[in-house]
């Protein structure tokens, strides 16, 4: 018995272990020998923004309406990243988002560290300003606070100055405020927790050049008050310095990155961070469709009290973005690290790779540890039309341009149409599904296209498959399936969907399928189960879900 205890504590050590340092098999930064390419993470934190606190550096990241909502990654050198935490368990109103908000929600948040506490701030365009903060960016954070109410106010960032002020400065969302383009600072209180004083106007994109002027960062250095914000939009534009020795303006303004002769697309919002030697980086992201919004590094230097971000070949000032560069100076180096993709769902905490797309509520389905999670059919609406509406859908992003994800599921049913199945969701939709069908299965390939304007699903019946299992008593006995769902995923996101009865034989299933991005994420794999309306819940046993090559 002593040898079992010693061995199962020396397994779980092990798990421990290679928890703490994940590395993907899909993608992977750190090239071993100094030097790192970009993407630094291969998956959609879209809008990120990043902090510095002694040899740690914090990043956060938008989430829109899934949940868990704001991410904390941390890394000791700004290449190899940890999904660590997330700062908001529920999105608020908690009302609202319990049901599928697309595109809503967590939109652009800063992170700062000021006075021994972590502050994440982020604008809802529907609600108004939130701030939520912590002592511990990897424990609890505290309940948010609506900081100001009202439609349109976007991308804020605080800056806590010299004399004891507080300010915030934000951007405007055209489709709740009706114009955009512009960039307003406020005061806030002492607390940070509440804005005292009206919008000033500091800088107007409408100028015929940098249109679509968003994500504004805030920083003071050498006297000089900064505004780091990208222009031009999300696909094409470029990073524009804006400075001044007023809080309030007016700013001069500078391109100090922009495409370049590069491949490298945007390149869109991000954030300033300085390493413990003095170096300055920029963590930015870059628009590749259907894999969301990925993570680049790039350097950062200052000349004449400007920024100069990337590479400045011609020496005006302007930068172009890195592929592959030095790693910072952080003054050591570090084990090579990735955020987890992979999961054996052998704990009662949910990996933190995962999230729902609603928040999430016990009818979800339950972790265990009993070697599996199990997701309970979300019962369809009446009026049904394609899974827009489903809540329960547990994804994750794409972590590289090519992938392979395969889970196995032990699906149960007793009503005729409970089915469950793998997915590819984004405004068109991909998935395999097992759906009961009287005393056996029918595996579909189901296939949705611009699922936001209430598209119907086309399905395709591929296979009969034979019950595994048929247990108690009355009129609707429970059936039972184990089996393996399987989607490939390669260059331009084109999806190949296959499954396996037996776990070593798979079988092609279906039509190639396109992922195509979601409203402001990327496209996710994950997992679902749904009961027709009027029916009963069946459910999904997932035992594991693995990302490989």
């Amino acid at each position: 018995m002593k040898k079992i205890v010693i061995i199962a504590a020396l397994i779980c050590g092990a798990w421990q272990q290679a928890d703490a340092q994940y590395v993907s098999k899909v993608w992977v930064s750190d090239q071993k020998d100094g030097t790192y390419i970009n993407p630094i993470i291969h998956a959609d934190y879209s809008d990120p923004d990043v902090c510095a606190v002694g040899d740690d550096f914090y990043m956060t990241a938008s989430s829109f309406g899934c949940a868990p909502g704001l991410p904390i990654l941390h890394s000791k050198d700004l290449v190899n990243w940890r999904l660590a935490n997330y700062a908001l368990k529920e999105i608020e109103p908690a009302g609202f988002f319990n049901a599928p908000q697309h595109g809503k929600g967590v939109w652009a948040p800063s992170i700062r560290y000021h006075n021994g506490e972590f502050f994440i701030y982020w604008g809802d365009p529907d609600w108004g300003i939130f701030m939520v903060k912590t002592k511990d960016p990897l424990g609890e954070w505290e309940k948010p606070v609506l900081v100001k109410a009202g439609k349109g106010m976007i991308d804020p960032t605080p800056l806590w100055d010299e004399d004891g002020k507080v300010y915030l400065v934000h951007a405007w969302a055209g489709s709740r405020a009706a114009f955009n383009s512009v960039i307003t600072v406020c005061e806030m209180n002492a607390e940070g927790t509440k804005v005292i004083s009206e919008p000033v106007l500091v800088f107007d994109g409408n100028d015929g050049v940098n249109h679509t002027i968003e994500g504004p960062k805030f920083y003071k250095r050498n006297g000089y008050y900064y505004i780091l914000a990208p222009a031009g939009g999300v696909v094409t534009g470029w990073q524009l310095a804006l400075r001044s020795r007023s809080v309030y303006g007016p700013y001069e303004s500078k391109i100090v990155m922009a495409q370049g002769d590069t491949d490298i697309n945007g390149p869109h919002q991000g954030g300033w961070v300085e390493t413990c030697t003095g170096e300055s980086w920029f963590i930015n992201f870059q628009d590749k469709a259907m894999y969301g919004r990925v993570l680049h590094l790039n350097p950062m230097k200052w000349e004449n009290d400007w920024p100069v971000i990337g590479v400045d070949k011609d020496g005006d000032g302007c930068g172009e973005p890195v592929k592959r560069y030095k790693k910072p100076d952080v003054g050591r180096t570090y084990p090579i690290e990735t955020p987890i993709e992979s999961d054996e769902f052998n704990t009662r905490q949910l990996g933190l790779q995962w999230e729902w797309h609603a928040n999430y509520q016990d009818t979800f389905g339950f972790t265990s540890d009993l070697g599996y999670i199990r997701i309970y059919g979300h019962i369809l609406s009446k009026d049904f039309v394609n899974f827009w509406e489903v809540p329960n859908l547990l994804l994750q992003k794409f972590p590289a341009e090519e992938f392979t994800a395969t889970a196995k599921l032990k699906v149960s049913a007793k009503a005729d149409g409970q089915q469950s199945g793998l997915i590819v969701m984004g405004w068109d939709y991909g998935y395999l599904g097992v759906v009961k069908e009287g005393d056996k299965f029918i595996l579909n390939q189901v296939v949705c296209k611009d699922a936001e304007q209430r598209t119907p699903e086309t399905v395709t019946r591929l296979a009969e498959l034979p019950v595994s299992r048929r247990f108690g008593a009355g009129r609707y006995p429970n059936y039972e399936r184990d089996i393996y769902l399987q989607v490939k995923v390669t260059k331009g996101g084109i999806c190949y969907f296959s499954y396996s009865l037996d776990g070593r034989k798979y079988t092609s299933a279906g039509v190639p399928f396109t992922a195509r991005q979601g409203k402001w994420i990327g496209a996710k794999v994950g997992l679902f189960s749904t009961a027709p309306y009027g029916k009963e819940r069946g459910w999904a046993d997932a035992d594991w879900f693995r990302i490989k090559k």
